[in-house]
């Protein structure tokens, strides 16, 4: 296997081979800071406190959003998680995708990339991503969008950068709010008409035998609300007389459920600021109902009953709200956004009482999404500080580019964010909203096959986009971006105060990259093999920091979130 280094500065063997190995062997496992930040409130504490503080925080960090820088770590640290999550909360919505790209002249119906190619999508993606303080909301909104999967690869539509944009801009406005109008908001979007058949659904036509799509109605209790199987309220399954899983619902749900979603199509209208085209300013709107296209018939579904002549709205909001509140819905929620987030193996207690908070904030309401996320966060299980081997789960490749950027501050020199689609063998091997199909890029209950993951029972959901192919890509890709040598850039300043010693310097990379779980053993590999590196010239001073960077964001330490 070659790894190709044309583009990279890095030219030591020994420190090529040491990131190869250390990649490889994350996959045999299946079988910046921006400145010395000081903060008062830790100045009283000894070394060891000082280090767990930061530990923690930096981890916590890492959890919640793309990690922290320096600055962020040390402020957490003396302030505390609630009070970050509260600040966040706070956060005005960064710039919508949309508007960014009606900023950049990417709504120009006379350029026809826009109207039928990616039209700027992916850019406004990155500029998004990585330029966003509404750090949690944006975290939140990617792992919703992993969970309400819409993807490129299915939208065969003129303007879907529009539509995705829009997408995204739903997930993120009911990232933080409730899970039942996120419900409504995901259903009635243009790109999930379009993704799951929807839009255009039509009553039953005896004369051309025409029947409604059951395709959203399948999904949408499959995989956004109420799962396959019965669950307990910790989110293990129910089992029958014979031991076997309870099935949730059968074809004549399906059937029942695929009539409500009749007669919905795109909204009609023209943009009043005239800055879209109709199609693309329609993207941005929930789609409408034509009363005469939806099915009149009763409707029958999980033992709930709409009688026959109820109207489009009335019958979509009634089967929202039974899935909502369906006993299913929020253990089979709760668990994937754990998983998530913080750890592929949540303990059944874990779940049981981030369910609870589904299910009541404490103020009698279902389904805030901040009180779960926050749940999920400050739980005692993701809080502590020495899990079992079975806690943690491997970084997505999205994530850890996102953390790159965010810990050392990147920006785009001209602001184009040209960093591209990720998504294929040569990159990173993921790119939000590109899923290869509405299961996303991996299952919540996948297990790496053959391997002592699976002996042990243990998921490991990111492991499927885990190959050989991928773990190379990502080095090269990761090498080519660490060094500066694409559109998006990041800021070395303080890396480079520490760069004459790399026993530092590391360190540093550790706590803010890995929250510290990088072992001594490597730590001092690593170390020493940026050592090696003369820091003797400006050329070599950066070469040990791509170096060090590199090395350890491809170590299994980093790449297993602990």
């Amino acid at each position: 296997m070659m790894i190709e280094t044309t583009q990279v500065e890095i030219s030591d063997s020994n420190l090529l081979a040491l990131t190869v190995l250390a990649s490889a062997s994350a996959l045999s496992a299946c079988g910046g800071g921006t400145g010395a930040a000081t903060n008062t409130a830790l100045n009283s504490l000894s070394p060891a406190e000082l280090n767990a503080k930061l530990t923690d925080a930096s981890r916590f960090l890492r959890q919640a959003t793309w990690g922290g820088t320096l600055a962020e770590i040390r402020d957490l640290a003396s302030t505390g998680s609630q009070n970050w999550i509260n600040g966040q909360a706070a956060t005005p919505t960064s710039l919508s995708m949309t508007r960014w790209l009606i900023n950049k002249g990417f709504n120009d119906a006379a350029v026809s990339t826009n109207v039928n190619g990616d039209g700027g999508w992916s850019q406004a993606m990155w500029a998004k991503l990585f330029g966003a303080t509404d750090l949690l909301r944006q975290r939140a909104t990617f792992a919703l969008s992993e969970l309400f999967v819409v993807s490129y690869l299915g939208l065969p539509i003129n303007w879907r950068n529009f539509a995705l944009a829009n997408y995204w801009d739903v997930l993120e406005k009911n990232a933080l709010g409730n899970y039942r109008d996120l419900l409504e908001g995901v259903t009635l979007s243009s790109a999930m008409g379009t993704y799951l058949n929807m839009k255009g659904s039509q009553k039953f036509n005896a004369t051309t035998g025409r029947a409604p799509d059951e395709n959203y109605a399948r999904e949408v209790m499959q995989l956004f609300t109420i799962g396959l199987y019965e669950l307990n309220s910790d989110g293990t399954q129910k089992l029958d007389s014979l031991g076997k899983p309870i099935e949730t619902y059968d074809n004549n749900d399906v059937l029942g459920l695929a009539r409500v979603f009749t007669g919905w199509d795109n909204a009609t209208g023209t943009d009043p600021q005239a800055e879209l085209a109709a199609t693309a300013y329609r993207h941005g709107l929930p789609m409408s109902l034509n009363a005469s296209l939806h099915s009149p018939e009763e409707k029958r579904f999980l033992d709930v009953v709409i009688p026959a002549g109820t109207d489009g709205i009335t019958s979509l909001k009634t089967a929202l709200d039974a899935l909502f509140n369906h006993n299913n819905t929020a253990p089979f929620v709760v668990k994937q956004l754990i998983q998530r987030l913080v750890t592929s193996n949540p303990s059944p207690a874990y779940v049981g009482r981030v369910v609870k908070v589904f299910e009541n904030n404490g103020k009698n309401i279902r389904g805030d999404l901040k009180a779960v996320w926050s749940a999920i966060l400050t739980d005692a299980e993701a809080r502590q500080t020495n899990p079992p081997p079975s806690f943690g789960k491997l970084t997505e490749p999205v994530v850890r580019l996102l953390q790159w950027g965010h810990t050392f501050n990147a920006t785009s020199s001209d602001g184009a964010w040209t960093l591209g689609n990720t998504d294929t063998d040569t990159t990173l091997g993921q790119m939000p909203l590109r899923a290869p199909s509405v299961f996303n890029f991996f299952r919540p209950g996948y297990m790496p096959p053959q391997t002592q993951l699976a002996a042990q029972n243990l998921l490991a959901p990111e492991f499927q986009i885990l190959t050989e192919p991928t773990v190379v890509s990502y080095i090269n890709y990761m090498a080519v971006t660490v060094n500066n040598a694409r559109n998006v850039k990041a800021d070395y300043s303080y890396e480079k105060t520490l760069a004459a010693d790399p026993v530092s310097l590391v360190a540093h990379l550790n706590l803010c990259l890995a929250a510290g779980n990088v072992s001594d053993a490597n730590l001092s590999l690593i170390s020493s093999a940026v050592g090696s590196i003369s820091a003797a010239t400006d050329v070599g001073v950066l070469n040990r920091i791509y170096a060090a960077i590199l090395m350890l964001m491809s170590s299994p330490d980093y790449l297993i979130q602990r």
